[in-house]
């Protein structure tokens, strides 16, 4: 891209006034995840504050074993319960939400989420073929990946089910809001009929499983789960950002970046993997979690505008937030007991969604 390219992709001097407001957004957004973390860290039915993480933590980086039987259910419960958990709810609110962003660029219709049409059923598939068939069919795959086959087959089965997204929806450059969504209702539905008669098969023990981690839960963090979704979520949210001028050109549309020296095709393929990398590790990691992709950017723009750097941003931190948020309240609802994160976030984003469905009726078609 040139550089006169680059200076015409340039917000307008009204978003350039805006510019302040934007960065408060944003600043505002991780002191929001900073006090989910806080929240996060202090629930649980163990009865062990906040005040015990700093001193376990410093006790754990000195290498000073725990001498009580009260410094070891402390230091089990922070160390390989809780902080895994709150790791893995930012990662998780935070792909989710950043892939949400960039679909909704790409797209240019804050009306696409990766749960809305069919990426988030797509990894399901692919996981849950993987996580049912692993003893049998799918043994050699299971086999050569190791730890690394659920979240690689949830990044294939993403992959692929964006890639056939963008195809159905797109004729001669131009791509249908109104075909996007449809297709994504009809990919949806036939990734979930598969993946039910993949379950439908599955012994007790696999169904328990399985029907928790569809409707999403980040009760089994672990740092080992971490440690197989990591590469896979760290590439996506290092790569996304360099999107940003190409989702800025995007806004003229598509035709109009391309004038302007995007290359749009290589930047649909690198938007494309980069959330099918982030959708397939989320989801592999915490099961089906829906509509913190759309929630998020949206809330996001109506502050910033639509200045990627600041929606990018914004909504990596909001969603790890918002995430953490829906989690907490998962956990002490109905305690001692645990709600399935995914009923939370659906509770408040199917009216969000009918909101802005509402708000944008006149144009999808």
């Amino acid at each position: 891209m040139t550089a006169r390219a680059e200076s015409r992709i340039a917000p307008p001097a009204a978003t350039r006034r805006a510019r302040p407001i934007a960065g408060a957004m944003v600043a505002a957004a991780g002191v929001v995840m900073l006090a989910t973390v806080v929240l996060s860290l202090s629930l649980g039915a163990t009865g062990i504050t906040l005040d015990a993480v700093p001193r376990v933590v410093a006790s754990y980086l000195g290498g000073i074993e725990p001498m009580t039987t009260e410094e070891v259910r402390e230091r089990l419960v922070i160390l390989e319960i809780r902080l895994p958990r709150t790791a893995m709810g930012l990662l998780v609110g935070s792909a989710l939400a950043l892939s949400g962003a960039v679909m909704q660029g790409l797209f240019r219709n804050p009306l696409a989420d990766p749960g809305l049409i069919g990426v988030s059923s797509g990894s399901a598939l692919a996981a849950v073929a993987v996580i049912a068939l692993g003893d049998g069919l799918l043994a050699p795959v299971v086999d050569a990946l190791g730890a690394f086959a659920v979240p690689i087959s949830a990044f294939v089965g993403g992959l692929i089910a964006t890639a056939l997204l963008y195809q159905l929806a797109t004729r001669a450059g131009y791509t249908s809001i109104a075909t996007l969504l449809l297709a994504g209702i009809a990919l949806g539905a036939l990734a979930g009929a598969i993946t039910g008669i993949i379950v439908f098969g599955s012994d007790d023990r696999e169904l328990r499983d399985l029907t928790f981690w569809s409707l999403g839960s980040l009760g089994g963090a672990s740092w080992q789960k971490i440690g197989a979704a990591l590469p896979f979520l760290v590439a996506a949210l290092v790569l996304m950002p360099y999107l940003v001028r190409v989702l800025n050109g995007f806004l003229l549309g598509e035709a109009e970046a391309g004038h302007l020296g995007v290359e749009t095709e290589t930047a649909k393929r690198i938007a494309m993997v980069g959330v099918a990398g982030a959708v397939g590790a989320a989801v592999a990691v915490s099961g089906v979690i829906g509509f913190v992709g759309i929630v998020v950017p949206h809330i996001v723009r109506l502050v910033t505008g639509p200045d990627h750097r600041y929606v990018l941003p914004g909504s990596a931190l909001l969603g790890g937030a918002l995430l953490l948020a829906a989690d907490s309240v998962a956990r002490v609802i109905v305690a001692p007991a645990e709600l399935p994160i995914g009923i939370v976030t659906a509770l408040f984003g199917a009216p969000f969604f009918l909101w802005l469905l509402m708000r944008r009726r006149g144009g999808l078609g």
